[in-house]
Protein backbone atom coordinates (compact mmCIF):
# COMPACT_ATOMS: atom_id res chain seq x y z
CA UNK A 1 0.00 0.00 0.00
CA UNK A 2 1.39 3.45 -0.86
CA UNK A 3 2.30 6.00 1.78
CA UNK A 4 -0.41 8.28 3.13
CA UNK A 5 -0.20 12.07 3.21
CA UNK A 6 -2.11 13.14 6.31
CA UNK A 7 -2.79 16.40 8.10
CA UNK A 8 -2.12 17.13 11.76
CA UNK A 9 -5.61 17.53 13.24
CA UNK A 10 -4.51 18.31 16.79
CA UNK A 11 -1.55 18.32 19.15
CA UNK A 12 -1.74 18.26 22.93
CA UNK A 13 0.50 17.60 25.90
CA UNK A 14 -0.53 14.42 27.73
CA UNK A 15 2.47 14.18 30.09
CA UNK A 16 5.91 15.63 30.67
CA UNK A 17 7.70 15.55 27.29
CA UNK A 18 4.87 13.47 25.78
CA UNK A 19 2.59 14.78 23.05
CA UNK A 20 -0.51 13.24 21.57
CA UNK A 21 -0.48 13.91 17.83
CA UNK A 22 -3.66 13.21 15.91
CA UNK A 23 -3.47 12.72 12.14
CA UNK A 24 -6.35 12.64 9.67
CA UNK A 25 -6.90 12.50 5.93
CA UNK A 26 -7.21 16.01 4.41
CA UNK A 27 -10.65 15.06 3.01
CA UNK A 28 -11.73 13.46 6.32
CA UNK A 29 -12.12 10.01 4.74
CA UNK A 30 -11.63 6.77 6.64
CA UNK A 31 -8.03 5.65 7.04
CA UNK A 32 -6.72 2.08 6.55
CA UNK A 33 -7.67 -0.15 9.51
CA UNK A 34 -5.15 -1.53 11.96
CA UNK A 35 -4.90 -4.08 14.75
CA UNK A 36 -3.75 -3.55 18.31
CA UNK A 37 0.03 -3.25 18.53
CA UNK A 38 0.40 -1.75 15.05
CA UNK A 39 2.56 1.21 14.11
CA UNK A 40 3.06 3.59 11.23
CA UNK A 41 6.39 4.82 9.92
CA UNK A 42 6.59 8.60 9.78
CA UNK A 43 8.83 10.07 7.07
CA UNK A 44 11.21 12.75 8.34
CA UNK A 45 12.31 15.76 6.27
CA UNK A 46 15.66 14.05 5.51
CA UNK A 47 13.87 11.03 4.03
CA UNK A 48 14.51 8.74 7.00
CA UNK A 49 11.58 7.15 8.84
CA UNK A 50 10.63 6.54 12.46
CA UNK A 51 8.02 4.06 13.74
CA UNK A 52 5.30 5.25 16.11
CA UNK A 53 2.62 3.03 17.61
CA UNK A 54 -1.04 3.74 16.98
CA UNK A 55 -3.02 4.50 20.12
CA UNK A 56 -6.61 3.25 20.13
CA UNK A 57 -8.51 4.15 23.29
CA UNK A 58 -11.98 4.20 21.74
CA UNK A 59 -12.14 0.96 19.76
CA UNK A 60 -12.06 2.67 16.37
CA UNK A 61 -9.19 0.68 14.82
CA UNK A 62 -11.45 -1.12 12.32
CA UNK A 63 -12.66 2.12 10.71
CA UNK A 64 -10.39 4.90 11.93
CA UNK A 65 -11.01 8.48 10.96
CA UNK A 66 -7.81 9.45 12.75
CA UNK A 67 -4.47 7.98 13.74
CA UNK A 68 -3.39 8.92 17.26
CA UNK A 69 0.30 8.82 18.19
CA UNK A 70 1.97 9.34 21.54
CA UNK A 71 5.50 10.73 21.15
CA UNK A 72 8.11 11.17 23.86
CA UNK A 73 10.67 13.92 23.28
CA UNK A 74 13.90 11.95 23.58
CA UNK A 75 16.86 13.65 25.26
CA UNK A 76 19.19 12.01 22.73
CA UNK A 77 16.84 12.37 19.78
CA UNK A 78 18.36 11.79 16.34
CA UNK A 79 15.68 14.05 14.87
CA UNK A 80 12.53 11.96 14.98
CA UNK A 81 10.98 13.10 18.24
CA UNK A 82 12.16 16.68 17.73
CA UNK A 83 10.43 16.74 14.35
CA UNK A 84 7.26 15.24 15.80
CA UNK A 85 7.16 17.69 18.71
CA UNK A 86 7.52 20.61 16.29
CA UNK A 87 4.38 19.63 14.35
CA UNK A 88 1.40 21.97 14.50
CA UNK A 89 -2.25 21.59 13.38
CA UNK A 90 -2.50 21.85 9.61
CA UNK A 91 0.98 20.48 8.91
CA UNK A 92 1.26 17.63 6.40
CA UNK A 93 2.88 14.36 7.43
CA UNK A 94 3.74 11.37 5.26
CA UNK A 95 3.23 7.99 6.93
CA UNK A 96 3.21 4.37 5.86
CA UNK A 97 0.16 2.18 6.01
CA UNK A 98 -0.12 0.45 9.43
CA UNK A 99 2.28 -2.41 10.10
CA UNK A 100 2.26 -4.86 12.99
CA UNK A 101 5.10 -6.89 14.46
CA UNK A 102 3.63 -6.87 18.00
CA UNK A 103 0.15 -8.32 17.64
CA UNK A 104 -2.11 -10.08 20.10
CA UNK A 105 -2.35 -13.84 19.72
CA UNK A 106 -5.63 -15.56 18.98
CA UNK A 107 -5.37 -17.41 22.28
CA UNK A 108 -8.30 -17.01 24.68
CA UNK A 109 -5.85 -17.27 27.59
CA UNK A 110 -5.58 -14.36 30.03
CA UNK A 111 -3.30 -11.50 28.98
CA UNK A 112 -0.95 -9.60 31.25
CA UNK A 113 -0.11 -6.25 29.66
CA UNK A 114 2.92 -4.43 31.08
CA UNK A 115 3.99 -1.00 29.86
CA UNK A 116 6.93 1.14 30.86
CA UNK A 117 6.85 4.85 30.02
CA UNK A 118 5.99 5.61 26.40
CA UNK A 119 5.66 1.85 25.87
CA UNK A 120 2.04 2.39 26.88
CA UNK A 121 1.12 3.36 23.31
CA UNK A 122 0.78 -0.14 21.78
CA UNK A 123 -0.21 -1.68 25.11
CA UNK A 124 -3.16 0.72 25.46
CA UNK A 125 -4.52 -0.43 22.10
CA UNK A 126 -4.18 -4.05 23.21
CA UNK A 127 -6.19 -3.35 26.35
CA UNK A 128 -8.90 -1.70 24.25
CA UNK A 129 -9.07 -4.72 21.91
CA UNK A 130 -9.16 -7.24 24.75
CA UNK A 131 -11.89 -5.35 26.58
CA UNK A 132 -13.98 -5.18 23.40
CA UNK A 133 -13.54 -8.92 22.81
CA UNK A 134 -14.44 -9.81 26.38
CA UNK A 135 -11.10 -11.52 26.92
CA UNK A 136 -9.50 -11.56 30.39
CA UNK A 137 -6.62 -9.14 30.85
CA UNK A 138 -4.75 -7.05 33.37
CA UNK A 139 -3.04 -3.77 32.45
CA UNK A 140 0.01 -2.62 34.44
CA UNK A 141 1.48 0.78 33.60
CA UNK A 142 4.75 1.95 35.16
CA UNK A 143 6.48 5.30 34.93
CA UNK A 144 9.00 7.39 36.79
CA UNK A 145 6.25 9.71 38.09
CA UNK A 146 2.55 10.36 37.63
CA UNK A 147 3.34 13.53 35.71
CA UNK A 148 5.34 11.54 33.14
CA UNK A 149 2.63 8.96 32.42
CA UNK A 150 0.61 9.89 29.36
CA UNK A 151 -2.98 8.68 28.85
CA UNK A 152 -3.25 7.48 32.49
CA UNK A 153 -6.53 9.30 33.19
CA UNK A 154 -8.18 8.00 30.02
CA UNK A 155 -6.98 4.48 30.74
CA UNK A 156 -8.39 4.63 34.26
CA UNK A 157 -11.77 5.67 32.90
CA UNK A 158 -11.73 2.83 30.35
CA UNK A 159 -10.35 -0.04 32.40
CA UNK A 160 -11.17 0.74 36.03
CA UNK A 161 -9.86 -1.95 38.35
CA UNK A 162 -8.26 -3.70 35.39
CA UNK A 163 -5.55 -1.01 35.43
CA UNK A 164 -2.70 -0.82 37.93
CA UNK A 165 -0.44 2.25 37.97
CA UNK A 166 3.09 2.19 39.38
CA UNK A 167 4.95 5.46 39.93
CA UNK A 168 8.62 4.87 40.65
CA UNK A 169 8.99 8.02 42.76
CA UNK A 170 6.02 7.14 44.98
CA UNK A 171 6.85 3.43 45.26
CA UNK A 172 10.54 4.03 45.94
CA UNK A 173 11.78 2.12 42.91
CA UNK A 174 10.92 0.37 39.64
CA UNK A 175 7.97 -1.94 39.13
CA UNK A 176 8.64 -5.29 40.92
CA UNK A 177 8.15 -7.73 38.05
CA UNK A 178 8.85 -10.98 39.91
CA UNK A 179 5.74 -11.08 42.14
CA UNK A 180 3.61 -9.84 39.24
CA UNK A 181 4.67 -12.63 36.89
CA UNK A 182 4.83 -15.32 39.56
CA UNK A 183 1.20 -14.60 40.48
CA UNK A 184 -0.06 -14.83 36.90
CA UNK A 185 -2.63 -17.50 36.06
CA UNK A 186 -1.06 -20.52 34.32
CA UNK A 187 -1.24 -20.11 30.55
CA UNK A 188 -1.22 -16.32 30.71
CA UNK A 189 0.35 -14.51 27.77
CA UNK A 190 2.66 -11.65 28.70
CA UNK A 191 2.90 -8.54 26.52
CA UNK A 192 5.53 -6.03 27.57
CA UNK A 193 6.71 -2.79 25.98
CA UNK A 194 9.13 -0.29 27.38
CA UNK A 195 12.83 0.23 28.07
CA UNK A 196 15.39 -2.47 27.31
CA UNK A 197 16.03 -3.12 31.01
CA UNK A 198 12.34 -3.83 31.63
CA UNK A 199 12.06 -6.20 28.66
CA UNK A 200 15.21 -8.13 29.52
CA UNK A 201 14.13 -8.47 33.16
CA UNK A 202 10.61 -9.52 32.16
CA UNK A 203 11.92 -12.22 29.80
CA UNK A 204 14.27 -13.62 32.45
CA UNK A 205 11.67 -13.58 35.24
CA UNK A 206 8.94 -14.99 32.98
CA UNK A 207 11.15 -17.93 32.02
CA UNK A 208 11.90 -18.63 35.68
CA UNK A 209 8.18 -18.40 36.50
CA UNK A 210 7.34 -21.08 33.93
CA UNK A 211 6.20 -19.00 30.96
CA UNK A 212 6.88 -20.78 27.67
CA UNK A 213 8.72 -18.66 25.05
CA UNK A 214 5.59 -18.47 22.90
CA UNK A 215 3.72 -16.89 25.84
CA UNK A 216 6.08 -13.89 26.03
CA UNK A 217 5.67 -11.01 23.57
CA UNK A 218 7.53 -7.72 23.62
CA UNK A 219 8.42 -4.56 21.75
CA UNK A 220 11.32 -2.27 22.56
CA UNK A 221 10.78 1.49 22.56
CA UNK A 222 14.40 2.47 22.16
CA UNK A 223 16.34 3.28 19.00
CA UNK A 224 19.85 1.92 18.48
CA UNK A 225 22.44 4.31 19.87
CA UNK A 226 26.24 4.19 20.04
CA UNK A 227 27.69 3.08 23.36
CA UNK A 228 30.81 4.28 25.08
CA UNK A 229 33.78 2.31 23.79
CA UNK A 230 32.23 1.32 20.45
CA UNK A 231 34.90 0.74 17.80
CA UNK A 232 34.85 0.33 14.02
CA UNK A 233 34.88 -3.23 12.68
CA UNK A 234 34.68 -5.00 9.34
CA UNK A 235 31.81 -6.96 7.84
CA UNK A 236 32.36 -9.51 5.07
CA UNK A 237 29.48 -10.49 2.79
CA UNK A 238 29.76 -14.26 2.27
CA UNK A 239 28.06 -14.36 -1.13
CA UNK A 240 30.33 -11.77 -2.76
CA UNK A 241 33.45 -11.57 -0.59
CA UNK A 242 32.98 -7.80 -0.25
CA UNK A 243 34.32 -6.26 2.94
CA UNK A 244 32.95 -3.07 4.44
CA UNK A 245 33.86 -1.06 7.52
CA UNK A 246 31.16 -0.29 10.08
CA UNK A 247 32.04 2.99 11.84
CA UNK A 248 31.70 3.36 15.59
CA UNK A 249 28.65 5.59 15.21
CA UNK A 250 26.80 3.51 12.60
CA UNK A 251 24.93 0.19 12.70
CA UNK A 252 25.68 -2.68 10.34
CA UNK A 253 22.48 -1.93 8.45
CA UNK A 254 23.35 1.76 8.09
CA UNK A 255 26.85 0.97 6.86
CA UNK A 256 25.74 -1.66 4.33
CA UNK A 257 22.81 0.32 2.98
CA UNK A 258 25.13 3.29 2.46
CA UNK A 259 27.11 0.98 0.16
CA UNK A 260 24.00 0.11 -1.85
CA UNK A 261 23.26 -3.28 -0.30
CA UNK A 262 19.53 -3.97 0.02
CA UNK A 263 18.49 -5.45 3.35
CA UNK A 264 15.22 -6.51 4.94
CA UNK A 265 14.48 -4.89 8.29
CA UNK A 266 11.78 -3.08 10.23
CA UNK A 267 12.09 -2.00 13.85
CA UNK A 268 15.78 -0.89 13.94
CA UNK A 269 15.63 -1.51 17.70
CA UNK A 270 16.52 -5.19 17.94
CA UNK A 271 13.11 -6.51 18.95
CA UNK A 272 11.24 -7.67 15.83
CA UNK A 273 13.76 -10.24 14.55
CA UNK A 274 13.21 -9.42 10.87
CA UNK A 275 16.88 -8.51 10.24
CA UNK A 276 18.21 -11.72 11.85
CA UNK A 277 21.20 -12.90 9.81
CA UNK A 278 23.43 -15.94 9.91
CA UNK A 279 26.85 -15.32 11.45
CA UNK A 280 29.50 -17.53 9.82
CA UNK A 281 32.68 -16.17 11.40
CA UNK A 282 33.60 -13.71 14.13
CA UNK A 283 32.21 -12.93 17.56
CA UNK A 284 29.05 -10.85 17.92
CA UNK A 285 28.30 -8.21 20.52
CA UNK A 286 24.60 -8.98 20.89
CA UNK A 287 22.39 -5.99 21.67
CA UNK A 288 18.99 -7.30 20.62
CA UNK A 289 16.23 -8.52 22.93
CA UNK A 290 15.20 -11.43 20.68
CA UNK A 291 17.88 -14.11 21.06
CA UNK A 292 17.92 -16.37 24.10
CA UNK A 293 21.06 -16.80 26.18
CA UNK A 294 21.63 -20.16 24.48
CA UNK A 295 21.30 -18.63 21.00
CA UNK A 296 23.73 -15.88 21.92
CA UNK A 297 26.21 -18.44 23.20
CA UNK A 298 25.91 -20.40 19.94
CA UNK A 299 27.14 -17.26 18.13
CA UNK A 300 25.65 -18.19 14.75
CA UNK A 301 22.95 -15.53 14.49
CA UNK A 302 23.05 -11.73 14.70
CA UNK A 303 20.53 -8.91 14.52
CA UNK A 304 22.28 -6.42 12.30
CA UNK A 305 20.12 -3.43 13.22
CA UNK A 306 21.69 -3.10 16.68
CA UNK A 307 24.35 -5.74 17.36
CA UNK A 308 28.04 -5.15 16.71
CA UNK A 309 31.31 -7.12 16.82
CA UNK A 310 33.70 -8.14 19.55
CA UNK A 311 36.11 -9.39 16.90
CA UNK A 312 37.80 -7.34 14.18
CA UNK A 313 35.55 -8.82 11.47
CA UNK A 314 32.20 -10.56 11.10
CA UNK A 315 31.36 -12.80 8.16
CA UNK A 316 27.63 -12.62 7.45
CA UNK A 317 25.47 -15.07 5.55
CA UNK A 318 24.31 -12.47 3.06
Amino acid sequence: MPDLILSVASVREVAERVREITLAAPDATTLPPFEAGAHVEVRLPDGDTRPYSLVDLEGSAAQPLQYVLGVLLEAESKGGSRYMHALRPGDSVTVSAPKNSFSLTDSAAPALLVAGGIGITPIASMATALRAAGRPYRLVYAGRSAAAMGFAEQLGACHGNGLSLHCDDEAGGPLPLAPLLQAATPGTHLYVCGPRTMIEAAREIAAAAGFAPEQVHFELFEQAAPQSGDQPFEVEIASTGQVFTVPADKTIIEALEAEGIELIHDCLRGDCGICQTGLLEGEADHRDVVLTDAERAANNLIHICVSRARSARLKLDL
